[in-house]
């Protein structure tokens, strides 16, 4: 119960800290890719190019974030069974 409060707490306290910020701001959310982007191109005054080149590149934004989703999914499926098979294993 204690651990539950805890989470709960924590939450509460996150969401708070999003509503005001996002309230109180006019940023927009971008992803760090972008960024990198900006930070290298000023650094080497926009010569640098990339050494490696993705192998295959999604048809749209879609279904890149789709493939990104899936792969959170999988990934949360993984940790969720060894905390499960974890705290099985306590009992």
């Amino acid at each position: 119960m204690k651990g539950e409060l805890i989470a709960l707490a924590i939450i509460l306290v996150f969401t708070a800290q999003f509503l005001y910020i996002s309230s109180s701001t006019d940023a927009e959310f971008g992803g760090a890719d972008g960024e990198a982007e900006g930070v290298i191109g000023e650094l080497t005054g926009g010569t640098y190019e990339p050494i490696a080149e993705p192998l295959w590149e999604p048809p749209s934004g879609e279904i890149e974030s789709l493939l990104f989703g899936l792969q959170i999914a999988f990934g949360a499926l993984i940790i969720g069974y060894f905390f499960g098979y974890y705290q099985r294993s306590k009992v």
